[in-house]
């Protein structure tokens, strides 16, 4: 419930005032002096005030108001103060009303005006706070990130920023962490986010691809065997929990780990311990277990192929990260950075990119880059150099694009929908881009994407004039988009 506090010396105003708030549930607080305000002012949280400008007895000059007002203004600057009197003096109402007063009302007043002015003016109070928090938030965010060592991933969207955000926190801690998502969508690369922002990052990181060990060797790979345990086993060879001691053991498609190797991963987890293949010798190591997985490990726990005690586990926390389709954000950011600075994107190009499904994610987008700067006949890549097809039309594509159904994250690319959650970026480590730069790569795609007036009159026609939509559909940021309705004269209003 919102509060308004009243300031008034009269106390019959104060009581008209507050029985007509009360009954549209407002929250009244009411004073009969500038002291007592203050005083309030103080110790209550108050979202709005209305103040009149005279306290002594024929007074009417509105300077006891005025320090009042100022004097709010200055313990909280941001509060909406509704300035109520019976002698108004347009200097004095234009004087405050410049200083930040958010309305001036005469005696007698209009129910109905003050009710609305009220919720209009809490409305944009809270609003205002909400975007100050968010600003504070975003602040500590870059300052994180500036510090942070993010692996050279290039990104462009908010949901991979929050996903990275998250990714940091868990980072100072020693918790399992289970990241999921499909094939080529960078779990490996925020795994190693995870281990070179955590305490350990000076010790050991050791990365195994449990889907790429043959079954019969697995076990030994994980935990070691002794000279003797196995055919061609000629000496001993510690595993990679071993080699691990002490640092970080990243487990990368742990979905297809045997149930028999599940059994032991659980009690290296619970206990530590463990015996190399072929010894009854105990063996004590202290890991960090960081796991991935493109399956659905819920599915395979109730089919019976995944323990759910080792899902427990294992999952701590969940780093959950999607399609490139379903983050076109990062997608110019990535372009940019695989092609680099010597080439720029036909307008074309531009909407094949945003427009294809991209079923093997990351990977895939980095092979179409690389397919385009060797077969480019000129440094402006059309669709044809990326090997996609033309798309038909840009408006079609992008209405199509916003008016796609959201639908449940799922991994099975056919079935995954375009709208942005959280994302990654699989490319080389050397290189490391900020937020701004994936900006900055951003405006410089659409710098070079060449869109004529009949194309900007058929997209506002087509979205009735919102700019954003307008914007998304041609492919521009709306800062390009007004740079070119400026250059062919037409209205942006």
């Amino acid at each position: 419930m919102d509060t308004i506090l009243i300031v008034d010396d009269n106390h019959a105003i104060c009581q008209a005032l507050g029985l007509m708030l009360e009954l549209n549930d407002y929250r009244v607080l009411t004073c009969h002096s500038p002291e007592d305000a203050l005083g309030l002012l103080a110790t209550q949280d108050v979202d709005l005030v209305i103040q009149d400008m005279n306290f002594t007895r024929d007074t009417t000059s509105g300077e006891e108001g005025k320090q009042l007002f100022y004097a709010l203004r200055e313990r909280q600057g941001d509060l909406p103060i509704i300035l109520m009197t019976a002698w108004t003096q347009l200097e004095t109402a234009v004087e405050l009303v410049k200083a930040g007063a958010a309305d001036y009302m005469g005696k007698p007043w209009d129910d109905a005006k003050v009710l609305n002015s009220i919720t209009n003016l809490i409305a944009l109070y809270k609003l205002s706070r909400a975007n100050h928090r968010l600003e504070r938030v975003n602040h500590q965010r870059q300052v994180a990130i500036a510090d942070a060592d993010l692996c050279g991933i290039v990104f462009g969207s908010g949901a991979m920023q929050r996903c990275i955000d998250l990714a940091l926190q868990l980072a100072r801690s020693d918790v399992s962490v289970l990241i999921t998502g499909p094939n080529g969508a960078g779990k490996d690369k925020l795994a190693d986010i995870l281990h070179a922002n955590s305490p350990l990052k000076n010790k050991p990181f050791i990365k195994v691809n449990v889907g790429a060990l043959p079954m019969d060797l697995l076990e030994a790979e994980l935990f070691g065997a002794e000279a003797g345990a196995f055919t061609g086993a000629t000496k001993a060879r510690i595993g990679r929990f071993e080699a691990a001691d002490g640092g970080t053991l990243f487990l990368d498609e742990i979905g297809n780990l045997p149930l028999s190797g599940q059994v032991k991963l659980l009690r290296v987890l619970q206990t530590g311990e463990f015996e190399r293949l072929g010894s009854h010798k105990t063996q004590k190591v202290k890991v960090r277990v960081i796991s991935a997985t493109n399956a659905d490990l819920a599915q395979d726990i109730a089919e019976g192929r995944f323990r759910e005690d080792l899902f427990y586990r294992l999952n701590v926390i969940e780093l959950a990260l999607s399609p490139l389709n379903q983050r076109t954000d990062d997608i110019l950011p990535l372009v940019q950075h695989f092609i680099g600075s010597n080439f720029s994107l036909s307008k074309p190009a531009l909407q094949a990119l945003l427009h294809h499904r991209w079923p093997g994610n990351v990977r895939e987008l980095e092979n179409a880059c690389k397919r385009a700067v060797l077969l480019a006949q000129s440094h402006v890549l059309t669709e044809a150099d990326f090997g996609l097809a033309p798309v038909v039309s840009a408006v079609r594509a992008a209405t199509s694009h916003i008016s796609a159904t959201s639908e449940p994250r799922r991994f099975d690319q056919r079935q995954s929908d375009p709208q942005p959650v959280y994302a990654s970026a699989s490319i080389p480590t050397h290189a490391t881009f900020s937020d701004s730069s994936a900006r900055d790569q951003t405006q410089s795609a659409n710098e070079a994407i060449e869109v004529s007036r009949e194309d900007i009159e058929a997209a506002l026609k087509q979205h009735h004039g919102v700019i954003a939509r307008v914007a998304k559909a041609l492919g521009l940021s709306r800062q390009a988009l007004y740079r070119r309705m400026d250059k062919f004269g037409l209205d942006k209003s």
